[in-house]
This record gives structure tokens, C-alpha cells and sequence, in this order.
């Protein structure tokens, strides 16, 4: 996510050479379409769709309301895709609901479920194993591959959640 590994033959290849070369284009890099649109994820807080937000309220010290409306007023970044097709490691998590993933991981996490993994929040795209706190679910389908292209959301990409309801 935050690394960048260059193999080369310092034989045949100039370090500074290649380091100028890197900064140059990292430099001219254009923003792509992914940069340019928001999605919007609306989601169902709580309850069965979410069974970790009371402890999510819990572990920050904040009520179940003010976890919601400070994972919905973050607009958050696509850093990378990965896991499974579609599932978007979202950064920008306000640092007060950073939460470690759980102890034990779930043997079935529900497509759709919105959870919170450390300092990173994002969907699971199908029906998985996982270990991420679980605030909410969404109707919304991150990866099908019948569309074009089948990742609803991009590296460098924007999201929003939006909250349908609330439920403690």
C-alpha cells in the first residue's frame, strides 16, 4: 500500500538514473477518472448488519450515533484493492474509531458488510471469511462482473458512506 519495490541490475542500471527517472514521472503523474468522481455508499448501521458497532461505541468511548456520523462525514481515498475482487482498503478513517480487526475472525462475513480494520474502513464484496469490526451493510455491489469495469471503486478513487438507519 505505502511501498514501492524497484529490482534492477546495478550492472546495467544507474541508482541516481533511476531514481530521477521515478520522481520524474511521479511528478507528471495526471489524476485519472477514479480521481475525479465520489461514490457514495449508503449503509444500514447496527444491528444485524452491523454486530461490532455497540463494541466499536464502547472501545472509542463514543455513543453509537457519534461512531455513524463520524465514519459518514469522512470522505475516504481508495488506496488499493485487494483480498477479494472488489474489497477497497478506504483510508482517511478518523483516528478515533481505529480499532484492531478481532481476535477471532468470523467464518462468514455477509456481502455488503461495512467494517472498520485498524485504521482502514471498507466492503466486503461476497460472502467471506473475515476478521474487520462490522458497523453496517450495503446493498451496493463493490465487484460484478458483468460491469464496466467490475470494481465499483478504483485506486485513488473517493468515498462517502451515507447512513440509511441507525439501529443500536
Amino acid at each position: 500500500m505505502n511501498n514501492l519495490t524497484i529490482v534492477f541490475d546495478p550492472l546495467e542500471a544507474d541508482y541516481e538514473t533511476l531514481a530521477a527517472h521515478l520522481e520524474s514521472g511521479w511528478d507528471a503523474a495526471q489524476p485519472t477518472d477514479a480521481d475525479s468522481a465520489e461514490i457514495e455508499i449508503p449503509v444500514r448501521y447496527g444491528g444485524a448488519d452491523g454486530p461490532d458497532l455497540a463494541a466499536l461505541a464502547k472501545h472509542t468511548g463514543l455513543s453509537v450515533d457519534e461512531v455513524v456520523k463520524r465514519h459518514t462525514e469522512t470522505e475516504y481515498i481508495v488506496f488499493f484493492l485487494g483480498f477479494q475482487p472488489g474489497f477497497a482498503y478506504l483510508g482517511g478513517l478518523d483516528p478515533a474509531l481505529h480499532m484492531p480487526r478481532r481476535a477471532e475472525p468470523r467464518l462468514e462475513v455477509p456481502a455488503g458488510s461495512v467494517g472498520i480494520g485498524g485504521a482502514q474502513t471498507g466492503i466486503y464484496p461476497a460472502t467471506s471469511p473475515g476478521g474487520w469490526q462490522l458497523l453496517g451493510r450495503t446493498e451496493l455491489k463493490p465487484f460484478d462482473p458483468a460491469r464496466n469495469p467490475p470494481t465499483l471503486m478504483q485506486p485513488g478513487g473517493r468515498v462517502r458512506f451515507k447512513a440509511l438507519e441507525v439501529r443500536a
